[in-house]
């Protein structure tokens, strides 16, 4: 159900808006056209800076959340985001970014980043969580595609696997196309799809294909709503918003070092074994700097 009324919040806003235009007061309606016709923008200022724009009080903008049957400003804002998620070009993404004083951008970014975990924290799911853990742990082999932005998130997760157990697969299409990669799939198997705004065509296709081969999939992404979770048995959300053309991977991140540390601990006494081979290995060819090797 929370599904389906994730996928709503969207065009459930704009439905909002016309039912209540009429009975809106003058700066009310002023707020309306204004987020009507700079949706993508609005939705990611404070009440306070929407209310100079428009010319209205603060409070005024408050009141117009209530009047659209919101709880409050701050989820007329994620109804905001919903409707736009997908649809903002990394052109209109950079232009948000004008909004930011040059000596305020570290602060503001920092805290919608501490935001984004802050809401991941309260939003995820425990019970999928350990079940996408015990799934990953029995399955035969695990395929784990990223792409693009997401990228880095598949190769640290297929990273730090690789410590935990030997039949973690990078899926990335290097030498050929990601169905060659994958092709050999099956029901014994796990696909860990990876896909933030906007969303990768690719892993979207190599889910649906995962899946069609009997694989368990399961998704980290962004939204329960998003087109990777809609082909996934399991999904884990990380909120990732950020004003700018550039993805906030931070809470994304946190959310994948839960699952490495989840699955190590699972299998506590081998990988201590795997790490104490490892770290002689290490030693020996001089892998990292130590004051033994005369680089400290």
């Amino acid at each position: 159900m929370r599904k389906d009324a994730d996928k709503m919040e969207g065009s459930d806003l704009l439905i909002r808006l016309n039912r209540c235009y009429k009975s809106l007061s003058k700066g009310q309606k002023q707020l309306a056209a204004y987020i009507t016709e700079n949706y993508d923008r609005a939705a990611f200022i404070t009440a306070s800076k929407m209310g100079r724009i428009v010319g209205v009080s603060e409070s005024t903008v408050v009141r117009f959340a209530y009047a659209l049957g919101y709880d409050g400003y701050p989820e007329l804002q994620k109804s905001l985001q919903e409707l736009i998620r997908n649809k903002l070009t990394s052109v209109q993404r950079i232009q948000l970014t004008s909004d930011l004083q040059s000596n305020d951008v570290l602060k503001s970014v920092l805290k919608a980043d501490v935001a984004n975990i802050r809401a991941t924290i309260d939003s995820i799911d425990n019970d999928s969580f350990n079940a996408a853990v015990d799934i990953m742990l029995s399955a035969e082999r695990i395929y784990v595609i990223g792409l693009r932005s997401a990228a880095p998130l598949a190769q640290f997760l297929t990273y730090y696997l690789g410590f935990v157990m030997d039949n973690v697969v990078l899926v990335t299409g290097a030498l050929g196309d990601i169905y060659e990669d994958i092709f050999r799939i099956g029901e014994n198997d796990v696909c860990v799809g990876i896909s933030f705004p906007r969303y990768s065509n690719r892993t979207i296709d190599a889910l649906e294909f995962a899946a069609g081969k009997g694989a368990k999939v399961i998704a980290i992404t962004d939204s329960v709503s998003s087109p990777v979770a809609e082909k996934a048995e399991y999904a884990l959300i990380a909120r990732s918003d950020m004003a700018s053309f550039a993805d906030s991977l931070v809470a994304p991140l946190s959310l994948i070092n839960a699952i490495i540390v989840a699955c190590s601990l699972k299998r506590k006494e081998e990988v201590s074994g795997i790490l104490n081979q490892l770290e002689s290995i290490w030693g020996s060819q001089r892998v990292y700097v130590t004051k033994e090797n005369g680089r400290e």
